[in-house]
């Protein structure tokens, strides 16, 4: 089992940053690859950023690419996700997750992720 617990979410103005941690209890962390996913009001949970176990591979969605940057702390079992240039249309409550399986390939399906955390609000005000 791995416990999975988000902060740093808030309200902020269009062009303003965030950064968000999530912070892991439980089984080793650096085995796991770690992800970021965002569900918006009456929208389906979507996929944001990924970052690989041990090899430091990120992956990003289209529409965040260039202004978040998803990192990781393997000594204090922490993932963050930086978020730079926000726009009203990043607002949603954002998820991390955890994969322990093939963690250092891209995989953006929430099937594939074994773990989660109970979310952080963002809201983006124009």
């Amino acid at each position: 089992q791995v416990q999975l617990v988000e902060s740093g979410g808030g309200l902020v103005q269009a062009g303003g940053s965030l950064r968000l941690s999530c912070a892991a209890a439980g089984r080793t962390f650096s085995n796991y690859a770690m992800g970021w996913f965002r569900q918006a009001p009456g929208k389906e949970r979507e996929f944001v950023a990924r970052i690989s176990s041990n090899l430091r591979r990120t992956y990003y969605a289209d529409s965040v690419t260039g202004r978040f940057t998803i990192s990781r702390d393997n000594a204090n079992n922490t993932v963050y996700l930086q978020m730079n240039s926000l726009k009203p249309e990043d607002t949603a409550v954002y998820y991390c997750a955890a994969d322990r399986n093939n963690v250092n390939s891209d995989r953006r399906r929430l099937s594939e992720y074994d773990y989660w955390g109970q979310g952080t609000q963002v809201t983006v005000s124009s």
